[in-house]
């Protein structure tokens, strides 16, 4: 146990860190499969999944022996130099998704800015979209990441106000429409659509049926690449490896992240087919620790990991089995009013007519009662476990949550 107080670290975080975050009050110092621990031994089960990034579960033995072992040989040599990890993680991962390429990096939005210049540059030699037009299309709802391009594609004001000016290039629709798509797709100069198969941060927004092949289809039709940001839905999460399997949706561009490297370590990946992977040349594009030895010795065992667990078989029926509980809870609920979702990746949107930060107080609640989960946009609580949940665990967090829910009510 640590010598400090959860008080004391909260208040070094507080004085000494920028307040770019609103954390949960729990100090956490040791994880294990589904479960945390905070500073005075308490343990709670995780809900969050470090916004999915711990899909194969906290500390999986398998994933730390596989990063022991390479930390002791090689850590990073920069893409200067070739090194015995990188084409095996490749070829690995290339075989996996059935892409021709792969280009590796670390953070998530850092796979969405190469995502967007692969696309650009691929307008320019391949569409021949004129230099300085080529457009990108989001839809509104989007979230990937913080950097100036995310929060210059973004529709909420807590992302992108005061940070201006905006990078050009960017177009936003809604989403869940193909008819505001087609109208887009129609400008020659478009050469993207980047698009979550299911919105994450907007609290857990699944498309109607049909909406992913219908971008693919649309796409197709207008010569315009499809771009699947799969960071947060991808690995398993969705009840599949990604969430475009379910539909004929095949991305021309597909983005990993988070749960890439079972939240040990930041790894992103970017796979694209030859034509327009090839656009990219020496020099135009990388990071020093992109595609470093141990990332890639990591991210290997933690795909690994999910096929070998059939992790996305576990994260589809557990899913049935939350939303089946949930669906009956909120028939008889004053404050829980609709559950959504696909596989472990739900959210509960709480009443808020009456109490703007009740779906906060009541995450404060299932964290005294043992449970972790955070809300997004106000009044949804998003709920998405380790994918190695068991079925006895998932039917006792539900009855944490029904239970706390029930005290507000």
């Amino acid at each position: 146990m640590s010598k400090i107080s959860s008080k004391y670290a909260i208040e070094l975080e507080d004085k000494y860190g920028a307040h770019n975050y609103h954390p949960i009050p729990v100090v956490l110092s040791k994880g294990e499969g589904i479960h945390l621990w905070d500073l005075e031994g308490k343990k709670y089960f995780d809900f969050l999944s470090s916004y999915s990034a711990v899909n194969q579960g906290h500390c999986h033995p398998k994933i730390i022996k596989s990063l022991n072992e390479q930390s002791k040989k090689l850590t990073l040599t920069s893409r200067a130099f070739y090194n015995d990890v990188l084409g095996d993680f490749e070829k690995f991962i290339t075989e996996l998704f059935k892409y021709d390429k792969v280009l590796p990096m670390n953070t998530g939005v850092e796979g969405g800015e190469t995502a967007n210049k692969l696309a650009r540059k691929w307008g320019y030699e391949k569409k021949g979209i004129s230099e300085n037009k080529a457009k990108i299309i989001f839809a509104n709802g989007n979230f990937w990441g913080r950097t100036l391009a995310a929060i210059s594609t973004s529709d909420d004001p807590l992302s992108y106000k005061g940070f201006g000016p905006y990078m050009p290039g960017y177009e936003i629709i809604p989403y869940n429409d193909l008819e505001s798509l087609e109208n887009s797709l129609q400008d020659p100069n478009v050469a993207a659509f980047m698009v979550e198969p299911i919105q994450g941060e907007a609290g857990v927004i699944v498309p109607d049926e049909g909406y992913l092949s219908g971008i693919r289809n649309l796409c197709d039709k207008y010569n315009v690449l499809f771009i699947a940001d799969e960071v947060q839905t991808g690995i398993a999460r969705t009840g599949k490896m990604l969430a475009t399997d379910f539909e004929d949706a095949r991305p021309d561009i597909l983005i990993l992240g988070k749960a890439l490297s079972g939240g040990v370590l930041p790894v992103s990946a970017v796979l694209a087919d030859d034509e327009v992977m090839m656009c990219i040349k020496p020099g135009e594009h990388g990071s020093t620790f992109g595609g470093n030895p141990l990332s890639c010795a990591v991210a290997k065992t933690a795909l690994e990991v999910v096929e070998e667990e059939s992790l996305a078989k576990n994260a589809a029926k557990m899913g049935e089995v939350f939303r089946g509980r949930m669906q009956k809870f909120i028939e008889f609920s004053k404050l829980a009013k609709i559950v959504r979702g696909k596989g472990l990746l739900n959210a509960i949107v709480i009443d808020s007519s009456v109490e703007s930060d009740k779906a906060w107080n009541i995450c404060l609640k299932l964290k005294d009662n043992g449970l972790l989960a955070k809300p997004t946009h106000g009044n949804i609580i998003r709920f998405a476990p380790p994918l190695i949940i068991n079925q006895q665990e998932i039917e006792e967090c539900c009855n944490i949550i029904e239970t706390t829910i029930k005290s507000f009510e």
